[in-house]
């Protein structure tokens, strides 16, 4: 096993907006499926690394509370959280450095109501 994550789901109930939110915030297209009940848009990611979707279906709840999932905001963690604001989304937490070698970390409230983190190495 190289990662114990290997797939991730971020619950919308608003596809089409939370796509417009986080193509802002990562400034790449996600790519629109649909699977059954579920529709999802992709979120960047290496064809060999840790992948996931923005997911609007039965049983997924978008929310505050649970499990975090952490994007990663490159070199530039203010950029990112000033990005949050312009599409419409909230800042939960800013920019809080842990260490210099785990970088810095942020919280976000998406247009969807979860609560999700930014990393950067800087």
């Amino acid at each position: 096993m190289t990662h114990a994550l290997n797939w991730f789901e971020i619950p919308v109930s608003d596809l089409a907006r939370a796509k417009r939110f986080y193509t802002a915030l990562l400034q790449a297209e996600l790519r629109q499926e649909t699977m059954g009940e579920v529709e999802i848009a992709v979120l960047p990611h290496a064809a060999e690394g840790v992948g996931g979707a923005l997911a609007r279906g039965p049983r997924l709840l978008p929310g505050s509370a649970g499990t975090v999932v952490y994007l990663d905001a490159g070199d530039d963690l203010d950029g990112a959280l000033a990005r949050v604001t312009a599409a419409g989304g909230k800042i939960l937490a800013g920019k809080l450095e842990l260490s210099k070698n785990i970088g810095s970390i942020a919280f976000f409230q998406d247009t969807e109501g979860n609560r999700v983190g930014l990393h950067s190495p800087r």
